[in-house]
């Protein structure tokens, strides 16, 4: 990471974006830092990737940091929340995009293979909403926004670990949603469908082409589609929205 010696300003609004080293989340931390948030961003590897995110954030006059962070280990979770964040900064946004995929048919998946994934995905969007709900309560303010799926809506052949936890942050978004409002917390999710990121670019031509023909605009979405999205409900144009989902998806699943 850069020598330059920045500290947090402790009054700045600061947005955690978990993931936020590569593919949506880089593009969600770029995109919040643009409007005004000072970013902690937190990756599980790649720091050189990360890095690159805090750089890019900072030669554009803005404020950014990067952690290591795997959010499928509670105790690292709480241990971040505790120590980083809390009477740091003022947290105001906290946007779970941190996931990982380990896809496979049911009849061959393994019992690990379903659990990691959950892990990470689920269980880790809980974990640090629970800790950061701590947090944003006592401020009587703040924005949770969780990075779901198209396939959490509609399912997807081989990916029956990915659709159950991207469908479980649905049901999770929507009672932290009812329960935090009276503490002036928004919870609302993004449920993406075929973005150009690192997990697609390995898509042959045939298969890019085939997934294009099935979205009714007719092309794959971008990172920034959904960051914009993501800036959305982050900003006060969202206050009275709570408990709800938007779909980037090009009319995928209408």
């Amino acid at each position: 990471m850069s020598t330059e010696q920045q500290t947090p300003d402790p009054v700045q609004a600061t947005a955690v974006v978990t993931g936020g080293s590569r593919g949506i989340g880089r593009a969600i931390a770029l995109t919040l830092a643009r409007d005004g948030f000072q970013i902690f961003l937190t990756y599980a590897s790649r720091a050189e990737a990360a890095d690159d995110v805090v750089e890019q954030i900072r030669a554009k006059g803005g404020k950014a940091w990067a952690f290591p962070l795997n959010v499928g280990d509670s105790k690292n979770v709480s241990d971040f929340f505790a120590n980083v964040v809390k009477g740091r900064v003022d947290l105001a946004v906290l946007v779970n995009n941190a996931g990982i995929t380990k896809d496979g048919f049911l009849v061959r998946m393994k019992d690990e293979d379903f659990d990691n994934i959950l892990a990470v995905n689920l269980r880790g969007a809980f974990v640090c909403t629970r800790e950061a709900a701590k947090i944003m309560s006592k401020a009587r303010k703040g924005r949770i926004i969780n990075i779901s799926s198209v396939v959490g809506q509609s399912g997807n052949a081989g990916q029956a670990n990915y659709a159950a936890a991207k469908a479980g942050l649905l049901g999770l978004t929507k009672a932290c949603a009812k329960e935090l409002a009276v503490r002036q917390i928004t919870v609302n999710a993004v449920a993406p469908g075929f973005i150009e990121t690192d997990m697609t670019a390995g898509l042959t031509e045939e298969v890019r082409a085939s997934y294009a023909e099935s979205i009714p605009l007719k092309r794959m979405g971008t990172a920034f589609d959904v960051a914009e999205a993501v800036a959305f409900f982050a900003s006060e144009k969202a206050a009275y929205i709570t408990g709800q989902v938007l779909g980037v998806n090009g009319g995928m699943y209408c």
